[in-house]
């Protein structure tokens, strides 16, 4: 069975979906893996290290596509990838589908199994592939929220932390889940003022005893994003709605409330954003302005830090990787997804037929 590494194409993206010790695993496994030349370039991976470990290297993107019988990628398939998959061809990546209706309509024309990794939930209820990215997502958007706050980058000139003397600034987290919880953590670390909100009072409660004394939880609802985001120097949107397109919890009107020089970083974007005036961005033009409020809203925020973000990624799939190849190889997939409760939830399309409750919902509203 040929397993396809292909680069990643996304605007500023660094990663790759596969490390070298990956290679070696599916190559002992007796699967061929086929890497695009230089897809781990951006992450520090060279192509040496890959052919070491088993792989051939190829120099043509659509080669990699039209060989593979699984593609293994990060971002969802763009432009002329779109046309590069073919019927019955497995692709295991993240899509957020819920985000995207043409992306969608794309892979059912092209009747692929779509095996994503932002759905994919253990037998404890948790997102292992999603959560590392979150990790570095959460702990990212404080990091851009602090540069974004400088008065050079449009921002109301605010140092996080603050000064002796100088009160820090205030900063909005919207979602409790695994990004909420870094953005909070890193934000009360360098001394700002957090508030901290979500609609489930058993997480808040969690949340009250382990963070720092300097974040108040707050339950969410519309009267109280509006009265904490009119105080904000930073929102933080960090909601998640497995599979599903995120709710829109700051409207366009509110923005003329907040502090001019404000900055929203919109980490729920993947998803169609939490913030009605949000948009994707790139890394190479992260954030525009809406009435006087800065919006930093990158699509792939961890391709920025390419090698901690494969890393930890490739950590998380590897062993799904090669239990999906060996399925695709022993032709058992219909048997995987339907006795394997974290495939069937990771399977949003089988063929190019939706699967997925929340993608489907989405489609409908689309």
């Amino acid at each position: 069975m040929i397993v396809g590494v292909p680069c990643e194409v996304k605007s500023d993206e660094y990663r790759v979906s596969m490390l070298p010790v990956g290679v070696d695993l599916l190559t002992q496994a007796g699967h061929r893996v086929l890497v695009e030349k230089d897809a781990g370039v951006g992450s520090g991976y060279e192509n040496e290290q890959y052919v070491a470990a088993g792989a051939t290297i190829i120099d043509s993107h659509a080669r990699v596509f039209a060989e593979a019988d699984m593609i293994v990628k990060v971002k969802e398939p763009l432009g002329d990838e779109l046309g590069m998959m073919r019927s019955g061809q497995v692709v295991f990546t993240y899509f957020h589908f819920a985000a995207d209706a043409h992306l969608t309509r794309a892979c059912i024309d092209r009747k692929i199994t779509a095996v994503a990794y932002e759905t994919l939930t253990d037998r404890n209820g948790r997102l292992p592939l999603l959560t590392p990215m979150s990790e570095v997502a959460g702990k990212m958007s404080i990091q851009e929220g602090a540069k974004y706050l400088e008065r050079p980058m449009m921002g109301r000139g605010i140092l996080l932390g603050g000064v002796p003397g100088v009160e820090p600034a205030k900063v909005l987290v919207l979602g409790g889940g695994v990004v909420g919880t870094n953005a909070a953590r890193v934000a009360a670390g360098l001394g700002a003022h957090v508030v901290l909100m979500d609609i489930n009072l058993d997480r808040l409660r969690y949340l009250d005893e382990v963070m720092p004394a300097n974040v108040t939880t707050i339950y969410c609802d519309p009267h109280a994003v509006a009265e904490h985001a009119e105080q904000a120097d930073l929102v933080v949107g960090a909601v998640l709605v497995p599979g599903g397109r995120a709710p829109s919890l700051l409207p366009r009107h509110l923005l003329k409330r907040m502090k001019n020089g404000s900055v929203i970083v919109d980490v729920a974007i993947d998803q169609g954003g939490c913030v009605e005036t949000s948009k994707p961005t790139t890394h190479a033009s992260p954030t525009y302005v809406v009435d006087g409020v800065v919006h930093y809203c990158v699509a792939n925020m961890p391709g920025a830090v390419g090698r901690t973000s494969t890393q930890a990624l490739c950590h998380a799939t590897q062993p799904y990787t090669l239990c999906l190849a060996a399925a695709v190889r022993d032709k058992s997939l219909e048997r995987l997804f339907s006795q394997d409760s974290a495939f069937a939830s990771a399977l949003n399309m089988r063929d190019g037929e939706i699967t997925n409750t929340a993608v489907a919902e989405s489609m409908k509203a689309a």
